[in-house]
């Protein structure tokens, strides 16, 4: 099966600077890919080049097997595209938005555009200049909705939004895209994380890491380990044991490896007489936060 996303040695600099550096991306298809970063990490970046707004500085991306410097009329027309940053036409009314639209899309629904204009309570007869940000990410949604695109890329399409309208946003994504491709870009994890089958984490223009959601959970833990007596802390600590805090009684890390037979024996060779071990799940926030502190740990960043 192809992938509609697969980047291969992408590189984006600006001057001296790596916005993008040796991406290395693929999305399964029908997947709800989740692309999750800090403010600045090069994810605006990546999807303008997915769309060809902007062009690598190396390597290639392909998105429906094309490479994205090449997509024409019949790649756009499966693809559909919402941006925080998106610039609606203003002066036209919902109804006329959407009308402007159809003769570009050969599969454009009006069934599928009026159910959700309904469901998003889309003022038709008001102007897109008038509408709450909330109101204009609908319209946005609406639009890239109605011709059935194989790919969606969303970018940070909730930023912004009160719980409310995010949630209907993302009600509506789900229930009318249920054989497409979504690809979302965020910096805030409460937005995608109850809905995500795959998650990437970019940092610095680079990815640090890509998978199924429920792996990354399964690899991840939080643990504590209430100490005995011992006479020095251990010295081998682990690449996977990260942010390690601990007292004479306690010490706590983040084992981003997590094998409970073999972390709890890395434990007891490296705390022997400890009394009590906590292994804790992570959510995806906590586990961000800690890929983004051991980045920094990396490039010598406080």
């Amino acid at each position: 099966m192809s992938s509609p996303i697969r980047c291969e040695g992408v590189a984006k600099r600006f001057r001296r600077v790596a916005a993008v550096d040796g991406l290395e991306l693929e999305v399964p298809e029908g997947s709800i890919y989740a692309l999750i970063g800090p403010n600045g990490a090069g994810k605006t970046t990546l999807i303008k080049m997915l769309v060809n707004i902007l062009q690598p500085s190396e390597g290639r991306c392909l998105v429906l097997d094309m490479d994205a410097r090449r997509l024409a009329e019949r790649e756009f027309e499966q693809i559909g595209y919402v941006s925080e940053n998106q610039d609606l036409p203003e002066w036209m009314t919902v109804d006329y938005f959407l009308a402007y639209l159809k003769p570009f899309y050969r599969n454009w629904d009006d069934g599928l555009a009026a159910e959700l204009i309904r469901d998003f309570q889309l003022p038709r007869d008001r102007r897109l200049g008038r509408l709450s940000r909330g109101m204009k990410m609908k319209a946005a949604l609406t639009s890239s909705l109605a011709y059935h695109p194989r790919l969606i890329l969303l970018d940070e399409p909730f930023s912004g939004l009160d719980p409310l309208v995010r949630d209907e946003l993302i009600a509506g994504l789900l229930d009318r895209a249920a054989d497409t491709t979504i690809f979302v870009s965020s910096h805030d994890l409460s937005e995608v994380e109850s809905f995500a089958s795959h998650v990437g984490f970019m940092d610095a223009g680079r990815l640090q890491c890509s998978e199924e959601t429920t792996k990354l959970y399964e690899r991840f833990r939080e643990i504590e380990v209430t100490l005995g007596n011992i006479d020095r802390f251990p010295s081998d600590w682990p690449d996977s044991w990260s942010k390690p805090r601990h007292s004479d009684a306690v010490v706590r890390f983040v084992d981003s490896r997590f094998d409970a037979a073999l972390t709890l024996a890395a434990i007891a060779e490296r705390f022997p007489g400890s009394t009590n071990v906590s292994l804790r799940p992570m959510s995806l926030r906590e586990i961000f936060v800690s890929l983004a502190q051991a980045g920094r740990q990396l490039r010598g960043e406080r």
